[in-house]
């Protein structure tokens, strides 16, 4: 896992610039445990304190990085997530009818869904995965996919860039404080939806889709 680290990663940016950062979002993107968002946010305080990286580059990298990423995410989920899902998500509580939820779920919600995701560490790496699974249409998908990379790229990206060597000092309660709230709203969304599911899986999933 050292390859992986923080450290080794900062090494390869060093050496090789913006290019890392656009592979290591779109690996993570694709679901790699790989530190994206923590390598863009360094990357930007070094290029607002070394001037060795354009913050305008750095940013459209990383745009670009989770893009291919998460266009790839949903290719694989298309191509072999649903068939995965409907052989063994019994398995582990899957069932036919709550598929059919997902998909119509995907349908109603899914470009909510894929844009809010960018913003959500454990979402990032599987809401592309269960758009492509869940049949979600491309189009909107990719539309979807691009606003929320561009705008998470950008908010980290030119956020860093501006709090410059303060954001050394910051980024870790700020990434606490932004995990904590993720976990509230996954906790909240998941109550919400276990309180809806048995009303919404006696109707047919057009019901869900149409509402």
């Amino acid at each position: 896992m050292s390859f992986f680290s923080l450290h080794h990663l900062l090494g390869l940016l060093h050496s090789y610039g913006n290019i890392v950062v656009a592979v290591v979002v779109a690996l993570e993107s694709v679901g790699l445990p790989l530190p994206g968002e923590t390598l863009l946010i360094a990357a930007a305080v070094a290029a607002a304190t070394t001037n060795q990286l354009n913050i305008f580059f750095l940013v459209f990298a990383a745009s670009l990085g989770a893009i291919a990423g998460q266009a790839a995410g949903y290719g694989i989920g298309r191509a072999i997530g649903f068939r995965l899902l409907h052989r063994y998500g019994r398995h582990i509580g899957l069932t036919e009818k709550r598929l059919q939820y997902g998909r119509a779920l995907f349908r109603r919600h899914g470009v909510k869904v894929v844009m809010a995701s960018r913003f959500v560490v454990l979402l990032r790496t599987l809401a592309a995965l269960l758009a492509g699974a869940n049949r979600m249409q491309w189009l909107p998908f990719m539309v979807a996919n691009a606003i929320g990379s561009i705008a998470w790229s950008a908010l980290y990206g030119f956020g860093a860039y501006l709090l410059g060597h303060e954001a050394k000092q910051f980024a870790g309660p700020a990434a606490i404080a932004i995990g904590a709230a993720a976990v509230i709203a996954l906790g909240v969304a998941a109550l919400y939806a276990r309180r809806h599911e048995q009303r919404l899986l006696g109707k047919p999933a057009t019901y869900i889709a149409d509402k």
